[in-house]
């Protein structure tokens, strides 16, 4: 879709174009936006307040579940969701995925942000203890968690969420911050609800 004069934003998908069109906005509406995702845009390390997150959240969730409707292949739903979820969670400092890569073995996946750790044991770390129970860990300051593995030195805190596909930890979706207390239970359960729908029926 192509307006004379004006350029479509990059990163910007043709679903979000015509969304905005149906909107009565211009397109250069978008610009204040984040990239792929019809959000305000929010600069990179911003630690919004609580109810702001959420909210947030809950208007990008729809958006990503629309985006990866059909799709079954593991690696373009963890890229898909580390993009998106990093330009909707400002607070993030790295944002992506760990993959199950043997019995007691994570391996980085698709992220965004600095480099992470390639190789984590299920004995180690946020997440490995993740992978290793199951359950979500939401760690609001990484310096009071026993064994923490510092890939990124400024971490300040951690949220860590398993996906368990038929059973079977597949991977983890691991969120770092430079604030501290920087994830909130109500993300974690947005969250949580997102991975299973995502990954429901997935091929790893």
């Amino acid at each position: 879709m192509h307006h004379r004069g004006r350029r479509e934003p990059l990163g910007v998908g043709r679903g979000a174009l015509l969304a905005v069109a149906a909107r009565g906005l211009d397109f250069h509406y978008l610009g204040a936006m984040s990239e792929g995702i019809l959000l305000p845009a929010v600069a990179r390390g911003t630690l919004l307040a609580r109810p702001e997150r959420v909210a947030r959240l809950e208007q990008a969730l729809p958006q990503i579940r629309a985006a990866l409707e059909g799709e079954r292949d593991a690696v373009a739903i963890q890229a898909t969701v580390a993009c998106l979820l990093w330009e909707t969670l400002a607070q993030t400092s790295w944002c992506g995925f760990y993959r199950r890569v043997g019995e007691r073995t994570l391996a980085v996946g698709p992220y965004q942000g600095t480099m992470g750790c390639l190789r984590i044991d299920f004995d180690r770390g946020v997440c490995g203890a993740a992978a290793r129970t199951r359950e979500a860990q939401l760690v609001p300051d990484v310096s009071r968690f026993p064994g923490h593995i510092a890939c990124d030195d400024r971490t300040r805190s951690e949220l860590v969420l398993p996906v368990v596909v038929d059973g079977e930890v597949r991977a983890v979706l691991d969120l770092d911050s430079t604030h501290l207390d920087a994830f909130d239970p109500a993300e974690a359960e947005l969250l949580g609800g997102l991975l299973m729908d995502v990954f429901a029926g997935a091929t790893f």
